[in-house]
């Protein structure tokens, strides 16, 4: 996650609160989800950025998870997300991404 997005989420955390910010993500990779979701809730793992240290615990999901999937219009989503579904790692993305729910999640 850049620097820029860190930022932008400290500040929405901070000014609605981290319980009711939710972090959706759309990384390609399993690893690359897991980074993003590690750092709005466990902090910036590479210690580069303005989450360093801050333990948000946001609630963050990855938007081809079975149960974000749910929530969308199945032809949207089918139209905006569909094509890329067929080529991701599904399975290795909603492993990475509850574990780091479970680790780190405070809401």
């Amino acid at each position: 996650m850049d620097l820029e997005n860190q930022k932008r989420v400290k500040e929405f955390a901070e000014e609605f609160g981290p319980e009711n910010v939710v972090v959706m993500l759309g990384a390609a990779e399993g690893e690359a989800a897991g980074l993003a979701a590690e750092t709005v809730t466990a902090g910036d793992p590479t210690y580069a950025g303005p989450l360093t240290g801050v333990q948000l615990g946001l609630q963050v999901y990855h938007a081809c998870e079975p149960q974000v999937k749910e929530e969308f219009d199945a032809g949207v989503y089918d139209e905006q997300i569909g094509m890329m579904e067929m080529v991701l790692d599904v399975d290795d993305i909603v492993g990475e991404m509850s574990s780091i729910r479970e680790q780190f999640c405070k809401y």
